[in-house]
């Protein structure tokens, strides 16, 4: 499914970088990247996801080198095959919780239309107790809240990857592991791919497998 090899990343002049000679993860596999802040959790999961592209080396999905590809295919590929909760929510806040869901199916025609995708929205939002909030603002959510509705972005459009960058760091611990069941039942039911980064070890027996990433970072550290 994903296949890393020789990856060098750095930020510009900055002395962090990171190497992965080598990484694997199956399809419908479910991994865990851990490891201290700094180590390149947070950069592994950004190149995968098409977000930052490498100095060197390759990442191939399904056959497909996304390091190849130019601007546009790698949009297309990031809109239809990748679902990404971010840490920062990234959520925009002049919409409305509902529109910010459906951000990805208002704004690129790759997907389905938004009003195709409603009902599924809905539905996963009152399971992540945000249903009653479809029409708040994100300034009128709490950061719990917030986390809950860049959850509920991800998913509607049953990606092939969930990339989860520490999805339940604004959670208290019984939200957490709701939280976590729910992207387990969502990736499980959808086959899909998951990979999470995360510093909570209490969620990591779901896991497939625990990838400490402390090994890939250079000299310098930089937040990850």
């Amino acid at each position: 499914m994903i296949e890393v090899r020789n990856l060098v990343f750095g930020y510009g002049r900055s002395e962090f970088s990171i190497e992965v000679p080598s990484l694997s993860v199956n399809s419908g596999e479910r991994v865990a990247l851990v490891g201290p802040s700094g180590c390149g959790k947070t950069s592994l999961v950004y190149l995968i996801a098409g977000i930052l592209r490498p100095e060197r080396g390759t990442i191939t999905v399904d056959g497909d080198v996304i390091t190849g590809l130019g601007e546009a295919a790698l949009r297309t590929y990031r809109i239809t095959r990748i679902g990404f909760v971010f840490q920062q929510f990234e959520l925009l806040d002049y919409l409305t919780v509902r529109d910010n869901i459906l951000l990805p199916n208002l704004v690129n025609k790759a997907l389905p239309a938004a009003r195709s995708r409603r009902d599924e929205a809905r539905a996963l939002a009152s399971s992540l107790g945000v249903g009653d909030k479809l029409s708040r603002r994100p300034a009128q959510l709490s950061q719990g809240e917030k986390q809950r509705v860049a959850i509920c972005r991800a998913l509607p459009n049953q990606p092939d990857i969930v990339i989860a960058d520490e999805p339940t760091g604004n959670l208290d611990p019984e939200m957490s592991h709701r939280i976590m069941e729910l992207i387990h039942e969502q990736v499980t039911a959808r086959g899909a791919t998951l990979l999470m980064v995360t510093h909570d070890h209490t969620l990591l027996d779901p896991f497939d497998r625990v990838i400490d990433c402390r090994g890939f970072a250079g000299p310098a550290k930089a937040a990850a």
